[in-house]
């Protein structure tokens, strides 16, 4: 070689991508929500409507060591626990589910999805809190994934 600059170079270039490769990161179990610091948006402004807030909940119905939720228990949930937070109106979707296990493996599972739509305030959130927390503890479930939107709404 005719400098030992250019050897060392060439030593290094080759040698680039030799390390290890980091094992990919796995999901945790059960899936956690990351903390995110919001940034302030703008006021929506509506053509039609009210601004409003859009609060879609995901209950899976598989249990770890229990029967799936059945419909009669799911509807007894939302006449006694959802209906009275929130009088003016829901609807409920049937959903399919899935995420990733920390073992890599996907689960699959039937799913409700619960649409709100409120006025964006900490009474409202407090009332989702509860109906979140509820479900977990009546039919010991790991989570339940909270979706929020402004919207714009018009009756």
């Amino acid at each position: 070689m005719k400098t030992p600059a250019l050897f060392a170079a060439c030593v290094a270039f080759a040698l680039t991508g030799c390390a290890a490769p980091r094992p990919a990161p796995q999901a945790p179990f059960p899936p956690q929500a990351t903390e995110v610091v919001a940034k302030p948006t703008p006021a929506l402004t509506c053509k039609t409507g009210n601004p409003m807030r859009q609060t879609t909940l995901y209950f899976g119905l598989s249990r770890h060591n229990a029967a799936p939720v059945s419909a009669a228990q799911w509807q007894t949930f939302v006449d006694k626990t959802v209906t009275p937070r929130f009088k003016d109106g829901l609807s409920v979707f049937d959903a399919k589910g899935q995420w990733l296990r920390s073992e890599g493996v996907v689960i699959k599972e039937n799913s409700k999805a619960l649409v709100l739509i409120h006025e964006d305030s900490a009474e409202a959130q407090k009332k989702i809190g509860e109906i979140r927390a509820l479900y977990k503890q009546q039919f010991q479930q790991d989570s339940v994934m909270q979706v929020d939107n402004p919207a714009c709404v018009d009756f």
